[in-house]
């Protein structure tokens, strides 16, 4: 029975994964070993070759990661998935291949504010740029694309607001224009939104959020749907032209649908060093195993307290798609069938001020700066997560001052209600 065969819930245990053979462990190990020992000296010519895969070194490959790397491109409908040290280095990793000085990536204006920072200022360094588009206007999309655009990217489930990509008309714009979409996929989680069903071409996580689930290690993945054809347009050279480093190998023509994934591996992780360590691998491998039963208490607690929070007086407003009042509620069935997610904002009324004093008042509600964790989390993304975007970035990415993010968990419902009533008491006094 392959894997494609298998449901969610089991994919989520045995995706990657079976008893060890030598030992008979059922849990995946941890193999903590820098490098791995190869059979003769035809092996390693023939790993280093890239004709036959295996182990060499933990920068490039080890079991571990590579059970994780497997289990997610399982669950996302992937042929194959690149483990990384961090989200940020697996959106770094996604665009890696395709882009080189003087191309453009078309990104959202909703965006995490460490992502656009990243788009606005890192990524100059290696020549690139990014121009930001409101995804709701199609047309400002085209319009945005040039000779010299080689991605377009965006995030399933936005952060902080929780704004719902129509990734369905984002992905028709980008087959238009012969371009690869890649799509965040951190809020939602392969449980809520599939990308790969709606067009993307590469899903990018921070594994450190909802598929690990408990706030222990940081790490990322980029997956590939093996769809896209990287030899099409020319525009793709690393993927499809020779590769002066492996004597003139071209990874599309060699390596077919497993292209990205192998040149991630070969000349990403090899030259980049952005690898996830295997300890991350295992940590995020078990919480993935109860990854459909957290989201789906994740989304309960949030519609029901989304719903409380909505109706106080002492709240302006609520940006959550699962409220029917959200302009993108009719996005949710087609987008994310099981649900909006968890994270959102809400205004309290009073504006900054207030919304200092909720988060110095709650009690259940962790202040910390990370998202997707059973505890539920609280943050003032304007000061923080977004403090490096202008007012006018702020506005456009879902963060403006009179607002708090919400990372809602999946502890009593009742009991973080009873304690956002006490807080907001405090604040609005």
């Amino acid at each position: 029975m392959s894997d494609l065969a298998k449901g969610f819930d089991t994919l989520q245990i045995h995706a990657g994964a079976g008893p060890d053979p030598t030992t008979g462990a059922r849990q995946v190990p941890i193999y903590q070993s820098t490098a791995f020992v190869f059979r003769d000296a035809d092996h390693a010519a023939r790993l280093f070759n890239l004709e036959e895969v295996g182990y060499i070194y933990s920068r490039l490959t080890n079991p571990t990661v590579g059970a994780l790397q497997q289990r997610v491109a399982a669950l996302e409908g992937g042929v194959g998935a690149i483990g990384c040290s961090s989200g940020h280095a697996a959106q770094i990793m996604a665009l890696f291949p395709l882009m080189a000085p003087g191309r453009n990536v078309v990104v959202s204006t909703r965006l995490y504010g460490g992502t656009v920072t990243q788009m606005t200022q890192t990524i100059r360094r290696f020549g690139w740029s990014a121009t930001f588009v409101d995804f709701d206007d199609l047309d400002a999309i085209r319009a945005a694309i040039d000779d010299d655009t080689r991605a377009v990217f965006c995030e399933s489930i936005a952060n902080p607001g929780g704004y719902i990509t129509d990734l369905d008309a984002v992905a028709e714009v980008a087959r238009e224009a012969g371009l690869p979409l890649i799509v965040d996929n951190t809020s939602a989680t392969p449980w809520l939104c599939r990308p790969f069903e709606h067009g993307a071409t590469l899903v990018v996580h921070s594994t450190t959020k909802y598929l690990t689930g408990n706030g222990t290690v940081t790490g990322g993945v980029v997956v590939d749907s093996g769809t896209f054809d990287w030899s099409a347009s020319g525009k793709f050279p690393s993927l499809s032209e020779p590769e002066p480093a492996y004597h003139g190998l071209k990874f599309h023509e060699t390596f077919g649908k497993m292209a990205f994934t192998f040149h991630g591996v070969a000349i990403g992780l090899r030259d980049l060093g952005m690898t996830m360590n295997p300890q991350a691998a295992h940590y995020t491998l078990m919480g993935i195993e109860t990854l459909s039963l957290r989201m789906a208490r994740h989304v309960e607690n949030a519609v029901k307290i989304a719903n409380w929070l909505e109706k106080d007086p002492r709240v302006d407003y609520v940006t959550y798609a699962g409220l029917p009042s959200s302009p993108y509620h009719s996005r949710v069935e087609k987008i994310c069938p099981r649900g909006a997610g968890a994270l959102f904002t809400f205004a309290v009324k009073g504006g900054y001020d207030s919304c200092v004093k909720l988060i110095d008042a709650v009690e259940i509600f962790s202040h910390v700066a990370n998202l997707g964790d059973a505890k539920s989390l609280i943050i003032h993304s304007a000061s923080t997560t977004h403090r490096q975007l202008d007012a006018n970035q702020q506005v456009a990415a879902g963060a403006p001052p009179e607002v708090v993010r919400v990372s809602i968990g999946i502890e009593d419902a009742d009991d973080l209600i009873a304690d956002l009533d006490q807080a907001l008491a405090k604040a609005t006094a």
